[in-house]
C-alpha cells in the first residue's frame, strides 16, 4: 500500500540552562526523515544581537530558519527587548496564514529571560530557567533538572552538555554531536 504522505521529520533536542551566573543554551547535531539519520552534525543553536541572545530551534527545518529570520527582525524592532521581540513574533505567527503552518519551536534565552515561543501563540517563561524543546526535549530538561538539584559543581554548560548526552541515550532522535553556547546572566 502506498500513501502520498511526506516522511516525517523528526530532529533536535534543545536544552536551555540558567546556572551559577550563566546562561547556556544547546542543541545534538541529528536530522532524522523517516526511519533514517540525514545528517549527524547539524547546528540548531545560534547567536544574534551580537552574541547577546542565544536561540535554539526544533522541528522543520525550512519553517525554523524562517522563524528565526522573523524573530530577528522583530528583536532588532524592539531595540533588542528579547521578551517584546517573542510575544511580537508569537502574535505574528499565531495570526498570519502563512506563518500558522509553520511547524517549529524556538527557545531564546538572554541575560534576563528564558522563553520558549510556539506556533499556537505562546510564549512560556519556565520558573526554573530549565528549557526543553524537540523530539527529546522533556528528557534533556529532567536531566538537566536532576542535574542542577544533585551535581551541585557543574557549570550551565556542563549540565546542558551532559542532559544532551543522556537525551541521546535515550531518545533515537538525539545524537551526542553536541553544540553548546553561553552567555552571562543578569543577577535577578
Amino acid at each position: 500500500m502506498t500513501t502520498s504522505r511526506r516522511p516525517e521529520i523528526r530532529s533536535t533536542t534543545i536544552c536551555a540552562v540558567r546556572h551559577g551566573g550563566k546562561v547556556a543554551l544547546g542543541g545534538d547535531g541529528q536530522v532524522t526523515v523517516g526511519q533514517t539519520v540525514m545528517k549527524r552534525d547539524a547546528r540548531k543553536v545560534r547567536t544574534l544581537a551580537d552574541g547577546k541572545v542565544l536561540v535554539g530551534f526544533a522541528g522543520s527545518a525550512a519553517d525554523a530558519f524562517a522563524l528565526l529570520e522573523r524573530f530577528e527582525a522583530r528583536l532588532k524592532e524592539s531595540n533588542g527587548r528579547v521578551r517584546r521581540a517573542a510575544v511580537e513574533l508569537a502574535r505574528d505567527w499565531r495570526t498570519d496564514r502563512a506563518l500558522r503552518r509553520l511547524e517549529a519551536l524556538l527557545a531564546v534565552v538572554d541575560a534576563e529571560a528564558s522563553l520558549i515561543i510556539s506556533g499556537s501563540g505562546d510564549v512560556i517563561e519556565p520558573e526554573d530557567g530549565v528549557i526543553g524543546i524537540g523530539s527529546g526535549g522533556a528528557f534533556a530538561a529532567s536531566a538537566a533538572k536532576a542535574l542542577l538539584r544533585h551535581a551541585k559543581p557543574l557549570d550551565a554548560a556542563t549540565v546542558v552538555e551532559e542532559a544532551l548526552k543522556i537525551a541521546a541515550e535515550v531518545c533515537i532522535y538525539t545524537n551526542d554531536s553536541i553544540t553548546v553556547l553561553e552567555i552571562e546572566a543578569s543577577e535577578a
